[in-house]
C-alpha cells in the first residue's frame, strides 16, 4: 500500500472514517478557511488569505459536484500554496492535466484524495466484479463526487484494464490508462465514427449503463489491432 497523500492525512487527522463524513466547508474552516458560495463569472473559485487565515469563493451557480470538486481544489491551493492569490476557471480546475509540478494540476489531486480519499476508495473498488456506468455512479453517490473524478480515481486504483478518454465537442482531448493495460495499446487522436461514444457525442444517442463490444480500432493504434475487440 502506498504511503496516504497529504489530504488523505489531513482526513486521518480529523478523524475521518466513513465518505459520508467528508464535510469540505468543515474542513476548509478547520484549517482557517471561510467558504462562501456566489455566483461569479468565467471563475469558478478563488482563495486570497495571509499565512494563517483565508477566504474561498465557490461559484454558486456550478453543480453541486462542481462546487465540491472546486472547493476541494482551493483547499488543496491553501495547504499547498499558502500566500498566493489565486483565480481559478474552468479550465483549470479538473483537468488533471500539465507537470506534477504545476499547481493547478496539484490542487486537483489533492482535490481528488480529499473527496476520494484510497483507504475509504480502494476497498470499494476492489470489491467491484466489473466497471459499469451504473457501478461508477453508486461509487461516485456514495462519496458525493462526479463521475469524471469518479472514473480517474478508479483507473488509477488499478483495479481494472481501462482508459479513459475525454472527447468534447471543442475537439480537446486527453486520457488516462490503468497500469493494467499495456504501453503498447495507443490511443487514437480522434474520436472514431464507428464507437459508440461518437454517436452519443454527435448524434445525441442515448447513453448504456453496461459496456458494448466494439472494434479495438475504433479506439487504438498498433499493429494488429483490428484482430482484438474491446468493451466501451
Amino acid at each position: 500500500m502506498s504511503a496516504p497523500s497529504q489530504a488523505e492525512r489531513l482526513l486521518h487527522d480529523l478523524g475521518i472514517r466513513a465518505p459520508g463524513e467528508i464535510d469540505l466547508e468543515a474542513i476548509a474552516f478547520s484549517q482557517g478557511a471561510l467558504v462562501k458560495f456566489r455566483p461569479m463569472d468565467r471563475c469558478e473559485a478563488t482563495i486570497v488569505g495571509n499565512a494563517r487565515h483565508a477566504i474561498i469563493a465557490v461559484n454558486s451557480e456550478s453543480i453541486h459536484t462542481r462546487r465540491r470538486f472546486s472547493l476541494a481544489h482551493e483547499i488543496g491551493h491553501w495547504h499547498l500554496h499558502r500566500n498566493r492569490l489565486l483565480l481559478c476557471t474552468d479550465k483549470q480546475i479538473g483537468r488533471f492535466a500539465g507537470s506534477a509540478l504545476d499547481p493547478e494540476r496539484q490542487a486537483d489531486d489533492f482535490a481528488s484524495d480529499l473527496i476520494l480519499p484510497g483507504y475509504l476508495f480502494d476497498p470499494l473498488v476492489r470489491r467491484m466484479r466489473s466497471l459499469t456506468i451504473q457501478a461508477l455512479d453508486e461509487l461516485a453517490g456514495t462519496f458525493d463526487a462526479s463521475r469524471t473524478a469518479t472514473l480517474l480515481k478508479a483507473v488509477r486504483a488499478n483495479r481494472f484494464p481501462v482508459t479513459m478518454v475525454r472527447d468534447g465537442l471543442d475537439g480537446r482531448r486527453w486520457f488516462w490508462k490503468s497500469e493494467a493495460v499495456s504501453p503498447r495499446w495507443r490511443l487514437r487522436t480522434d474520436l472514431d465514427p464507428e464507437s459508440f461514444a461518437f454517436g452519443m457525442l454527435h448524434r445525441d444517442e442515448t447513453e448504456s449503463s453496461h459496456p458494448r463490444m466494439v472494434g479495438a480500432d475504433a479506439w487504438f493504434d498498433f499493429p494488429c489491432c483490428q484482430d482484438h475487440d474491446v468493451r466501451e
